[in-house]
This record gives structure tokens, sequence and C-alpha cells, in this order.
């Protein structure tokens, strides 16, 4: 038996079985992610790469990375995240692992983010220039479809009227008497803030397709021009006042 050969074959086998270990522990490796997040997700390399992939290959979507420990916040709390500009999608980190090893579980999801994408021009046309719309998004869902939201913020003329009044208003307050003037506007700046808060309110809107989430906002709008152009009476009639208490 030649020696030096079965060394250097030992040797071979040896330096792949190595290279191979090395790849699999840095596969496992978790990295921060670049990006919107919730939480604190870890991507392995792979995962890693195939969601620089996946955001690039979706640019006019805004994606955030979900934590696992933060995925039942993220759906209770998905209003929260809605952009006016770009449709939101909230993703978390195992599906973005598993879609970076399994070919179908990734097709399968691509296809729900790609066909939200192609309605995407239709949604902004429709929902989109709306006034109290602050924003929509999708969360991808582990029963592979995904959910569709939009935040519906509150609002009414008299209130931007009466801000703006009060701006004014502290504007010639604070000519007229500087020093006295700035220690009254970071007093009036906390009040306007607390009355901002009390004054505008947000209605989330949640659907299982982008038909249905249109549908909802249009009717959501509908039904609360009518009521703002009720009278009191109006307001109260079928409403059951209980003065027991």
């Amino acid at each position: 038996m030649d020696v030096g050969k079965f060394t250097n074959r030992t040797g071979t086998a040896m330096s792949s079985y190595v290279a191979k270990e090395t790849k699999q522990a840095d596969e496992t490796k978790k990295y921060n992610v670049t990006g919107k997040t919730i939480g604190q997700p870890k991507l392995s390399e792979n995962a890693k790469k195939y969601y620089e992939e996946l955001k690039a290959k979706y640019q006019n979507m805004d994606f955030i990375l979900v934590s696992s420990d933060m995925k039942e916040m993220a759906k209770a709390n998905a209003g929260s995240f809605a952009n006016p500009l770009k449709m939101v999608v909230l993703i978390d980190e195992e599906k973005i692992e598993r879609m970076a090893e399994d070919e179908q579980f990734r097709k399968q999801y691509e296809s729900v983010i790609a066909s939200a994408q192609k309605k995407l021009p239709e949604l902004q046309q429709a929902i989109g220039n709306s006034p109290n719309v602050k924003g929509f998004g999708m969360q991808v869902n582990d029963n592979g479809a995904a959910s569709f939201f939009a935040v519906m913020q509150k609002s009414f003329d008299e209130q931007a009227d009466r801000l703006e009044k009060q701006r004014a208003e502290k504007r010639e307050e604070k000519k007229a008497a500087q020093k006295k003037a700035e220690k009254k506007e970071r007093e009036e700046q906390l009040e306007e803030k607390r009355t901002q808060k009390k004054e505008s309110q947000e209605v989330i809107i949640y659907a299982d397709s982008v038909e249905e989430l249109k549908k909802k906002v249009e009717d959501y709008n509908y039904n609360y021009m009518a009521d703002s152009v009720k009278t009191d009476t109006e307001k109260y009639l079928g409403t059951v006042i209980d003065f027991k208490g």
C-alpha cells in the first residue's frame, strides 16, 4: 500500500468534512438584519441573502421583518405599522428561513406577495387618495394566505381650523412677549398634544383580500360622511340610552 496516497486521500476527505461542517455552522448562525424590524429578528446567512433578494424583487412594498416572539403583537397592532406611500408587508423570521430552503414553500408565499403587488395600483387608486387613509398593508399569515389592513384617521375640518387658529395666536403671543411666550408655548404644546390625542382617533379595518379591503374602506367612508352630516337628534335615533346607572 502506498502510505502517501492513503494519507493524501484521508487528508482530502477530512478537509471536505471540515469544510462541510463549517458551512453548516455558518448557515445555522444567525445574523442581524438590515431594514425595518419588529423585535430582534435574526436570520441565517442563506435566509439573510434570500430576504435581501425578496425586498429587491418587490421594491414598491415596505417589508418589515418580525421576530418569532413578536408575531402576535405585530398581528394585534398591524395598523401601527401602516405606510401611506407603500404597502407594508409584515413577515416573520421563521417564514423567511423556510422560504430560503423550501422551494415549494417559497413559491406559495411569494405568489401571495406577488398577487398583492399586482393589485397594488388598483388599491392605491381606490383608497390611497382618500384623505382619511393613514396607511395600509398586509401580513403574511401561517395559513398560507395574507390578511390586509387599512388605518383610517378620523378627523374634522373644524378641528384643523381650531388648531391653526391656536397656532396663529401662539405666534402673536411670541412676538409680543418672547420670554413669557416661550414658557407658555411649551405648556400649550403639551396641551395641544393631549387635545389632538383626544380629538384624533384611528380606526383599523381588516380584510382577507384586497377586494374586501377596498369595499370596507368605501363603506366606512360612506357611513362616516353620512353620520357626520346628521343632526344630534338623528344620531340618537335607534340608539338605546340606559339612564338606570
